[in-house]
């Protein structure tokens, strides 16, 4: 039995493995975007129904505009890289909310929320931008669905180690969960901070892609650091998130990098639209 069960676990694993763009990450996800959209579209137009939205319309018509912008740089790239079928499943949506909470995020299928809280943290429109391209990467790289697809794993996983320790010494079902990590939440956290790592990196690169200044994204991460009660966050490896240190020597380390990509990337996409541009129109002599 335990034999049977460690096949469908590594057959379902296997089946289900791809890579994340850019990145060159292998994540495993088999929750598909049906059944995860329409849910995270109806959440998300209650939560705008229950919150305030800022009043500022200066500050809101930034937030759409800068979003607008660099959802438009990564559906380009997605259509050219073959991700069509993902492309048309976004329905992007930007919005300010009357919050002093420090935090934005983006729900799966492009549904993104500013607190006018993070707003001082960002301080200019490269600094939004740095937080716009983090967040759509998450969409982008479809965290929120692997998740679903980690949580679903583990339940299995947790079936497989009820039958794999039975009979077994403590000892030795600690040396197992330890093993396969399926009752560690340490595990998890880890889990999570590989997300806000690769969104931090794909996020410079969008940025970028669209026009803004990546520089500000370590800059972002250094203000992040010297608010209020920054210095009070607990040990990283206790933590969801990757310490802004970390953080801060992540994006200098990349951003070279992603200049190189996303320049490459926008010259191809020139190239295309010029090429395009210069054949004859269908009915034309």
């Amino acid at each position: 039995m335990k034999k049977i069960i460690t096949i469908a676990f590594l057959a379902l694993f296997l089946a289900e493995c791809s890579t994340v763009p850019i990145t060159g990450r292998k994540r495993v996800n088999f929750v598909d975007d049906s059944q995860v959209l329409p849910a995270s579209f109806a959440q998300y137009k209650g939560f705008l129904a229950k919150n305030k939205k800022s009043n500022n319309a200066a500050k809101t018509n930034q937030i759409k505009a800068i979003g607008a912008k660099i959802a438009s740089a990564v559906d380009r790239f997605m259509r050219a890289n073959g991700m069509e079928r993902e492309a048309n499943s976004y329905k992007w949506e930007f919005n300010l909310i009357e919050d002093k909470t420090v935090n934005a995020w983006c729900l799966p299928g492009g549904k993104v929320v500013f607190y006018t809280g993070i707003l001082p943290i960002c301080k200019n429109t490269d600094g939004i931008a740095a937080v716009m391209g983090h967040e759509i990467a998450h969409a982008f790289a479809k965290h929120g669905q692997e998740r679903m697809s980690s949580a679903q794993l583990q339940q299995f996983g947790n079936i497989a180690v009820a039958i794999g320790t039975q009979n077994k010494t403590p000892k030795q079902r600690q040396i197992w969960n330890m093993a396969y990590g399926i009752t560690s939440s340490l595990g998890m956290l880890s889990f999570s901070r590989t997300h806000e790592t690769e969104a931090d990196k794909l996020g410079l690169v969008f940025m970028i892609m669209a026009g803004y200044n990546g520089q500000e994204a370590v800059n972002v991460w250094i203000r992040m650091s010297q608010r209020k009660g920054a210095g009070n966050a607990p040990p990283e490896f206790l933590s969801t998130h990757p310490s802004n240190q970390t953080r801060i020597q992540t994006l200098h380390n990349y951003l070279p990098q992603a200049k190189r990509y996303a320049d490459k990337f926008n010259a191809q996409y020139a190239l295309k639209m010029q090429k395009q541009a210069n054949q004859p129109q269908k009915g034309t002599n």
